[in-house]
């Protein structure tokens, strides 16, 4: 097969993964679509359980009522494909790697996948909490607060991806270690500057109170130590005669 074909066969099989998955997104889309505001509302619970009695959230642009609701469906739809999609992408790539290197990926795919699901569970029930009760019980007096929904969907989207990418990092440290660009030792030596670094991460990524920016410096270092830990069994792993 020349250089030409082995190309188009390539982009054959993209268009077919591809396929695959816009499909799959579209029927869980389709099948969330009626529960659309009941996704939201349920989204919405952690900031509505910590205003004063009878508050609520507004909306400031005509089509906000709908349009909101359905980016929150389709984001709920890419969640739960997530992990077909992930099938789909290792379907087109599985056939370029060698044994050793699809021994690796598929472990750290269904990691990733995982600490990026309990980042955003974290995120939910021990972060939203305390973050929105530090911000309604910050409000002046006769300052009522009431947020607007398409606002506070980025700001839930965005601390939804700074916890989920948080989470990654032992899957980042297991990858360095087996890329030979660091090694244990050293991940050991700079552990005080990545404690650092959490801290500052967290102070940038999390409202301006103490407890939340404890909240993600803490799992993120913590985080830091696991992937070492799992760094130092693979290394040891390859050290054994065979």
């Amino acid at each position: 097969m020349g250089i030409s074909e082995s190309f188009i066969a390539h982009l054959i099989e993209l268009r077919t993964r591809l396929l695959h998955v816009a499909v799959a997104l579209l029927l869980v889309f389709i099948c969330l679509f009626p529960w659309a505001s009941d996704l939201y509302a349920l989204l919405a619970q952690p900031l509505l359980a910590k205003l004063p009695k009878g508050g609520q959230m507004i909306a400031t642009d005509v089509t906000t009522p709908f349009f909101v609701p359905l980016k929150v469906a389709m984001m709920a739809a890419l969640l739960i494909a997530l992990p077909y999609i992930l099938y789909q992408v290792w379907r087109f790539v599985a056939p370029g790697l060698y044994a050793h290197e699809k021994r690796l990926v598929v472990p750290l795919i269904v990691a990733s996948t995982l600490l990026f699901f309990c980042g955003m569970a974290f995120a939910y029930f021990a972060v939203f909490p305390v973050v929105f009760g530090f911000i309604t019980a910050s409000a002046p007096q006769g300052v009522a607060v009431m947020t607007d929904i398409d606002k506070y969907l980025s700001f839930v989207l965005g601390m939804f991806v700074a916890f989920g990418v948080t989470f990654q990092v032992p899957v980042a440290v297991v990858l360095l270690v087996h890329m030979n660009i660091v090694g244990v030792e050293k991940l050991r030596d700079i552990r005080s500057y990545v404690i650092v670094g959490a801290f500052i991460l967290g102070a940038i990524f999390t409202p301006p109170d103490v407890v939340s920016q404890f909240m993600l410096a803490i799992p993120l270092w913590l985080l830091y130590e696991a992937g070492i830990v799992v760094a130092s069994w693979m290394v040891k792993g390859k050290t054994k005669p065979a």
